[in-house]
C-alpha cells in the first residue's frame, strides 16, 4: 500500500513530548528533557545540548532527528562522558560533517574518536580519556547496533527508523504520521491496533479483519507496543 503524505507544515520533521520519546527510546524522559531544553541547579542554568528541531514552535517537543540523536547521547552518559564534553564534540562534528545531528550520522561511526581526541588535547576533560585512549572503548560505546535500521537519504541524514531489530514491519518516518510508529506497509499507527486489539478482547484476527490487515501485521504491532510499555 502507498502511504499517502500530509500537508502538514511538520512533513518530514516529526513531533514527539518528551515521554514519547522516552517509550520509543527507553530513555528517561527527565534526560531527555536535560539534554534538549536545559536545566538549572542551585541557581546556575545549564544550557541544552544543542537546538531542537521544534524549538521554534514548542520548546518543549522534539523532531525525529532529534529522537534519533539522543540514542547517542545515553551511549555517552553510560559511559561517563561529561554534557560538557558531548556538547562540544556535537558543535564540532557538525562543522566537520556538515551535519546538523552529526552522532547519527554513519561518519561518526569512523571520526568520531579523532574528534574527542582534539576535544581531549584542548579541554583536558578526564571523562574523554577512555574513549581517547583504547579503541576498544570507543567501540563499545559508538556500536553499530545504534545505526541499525536507520535508513540514511543521499545526503547522509537519518531519513527513518525502524526500531524493531532485523525487521521492517514497524517504521517511524517524519514524513507519516509525524513519526509515531506505524506498521510499514499500511500506514496505520501502531498504538491504534493496540488499542483496538484491547477493545475487541485481544482478538488479534477480529482486528485484523476490521482493518483488512494480515493477522501478523497486528501481531507485530501489538508485539511492539508491548515493548515500548516494558
Amino acid at each position: 500500500m502507498q502511504l499517502s503524505r500530509s500537508t502538514s507544515p511538520l512533513i518530514g520533521t516529526g513531533l514527539y513530548t518528551p515521554s514519547e520519546a522516552s517509550r520509543y527510546t527507553g530513555i528517561p524522559a527527565a534526560d531527555i528533557r536535560r539534554w534538549l531544553f536545559g536545566y538549572s541547579v542551585k541557581g546556575v542554568q545549564y544550557p541544552r545540548l544543542w537546538m531542537s528541531a521544534m524549538a521554534e514552535l514548542n520548546e518543549h517537543t522534539l523532531g525525529f532527528q532529534d529522537l534519533l540523536e539522543i540514542r547517542f547521547v545515553h551511549a555517552f552518559r553510560q559511559h561517563g562522558v561529561s554534557l560538557q564534553a558531548i556538547r562540544n564534540a556535537s558543535r564540532q562534528a557538525s562543522r566537520i560533517f556538515n551535519q546538523a545531528y552529526p552522532f547519527t550520522c554513519k561518519r561518526f561511526q569512523t571520526d568520531g574518536r579523532d574528534i574527542f581526541a582534539t576535544l581531549l588535547s584542548d579541554t583536558g576533560d578526564e571523562s574523554l580519556l577512555d574513549l581517547v585512549k583504547k579503541q576498544y572503548a570507543f567501540e563499545q560505546v559508538i556500536k553499530p547496533s545504534l545505526y541499525d535500521g536507520i535508513d540514511y537519504n543521499i545526503a547522509g541524514a537519518a531519513q527513518c527508523w525502524y526500531p524493531v531489530r532485523h525487521s521492517q514491519t514497524i517504521v517511524l518516518d517524519p514524513c507519516h504520521n509525524f513519526g509515531k510508529p506505524i506498521l510499514s506497509a499500511f500506514g496505520i499507527d501502531t498504538s491504534v491496533i493496540f488499542s483496538a486489539y484491547q477493545a475487541e478482547g485481544a482478538d488479534a484476527r477480529r482486528v485484523a479483519q476490521l482493518y483488512e490487515i494480515p493477522v501478523t501485521a497486528v501481531e507485530a504491532a501489538i508485539d511492539y507496543e508491548h515493548r515500548k510499555a516494558a
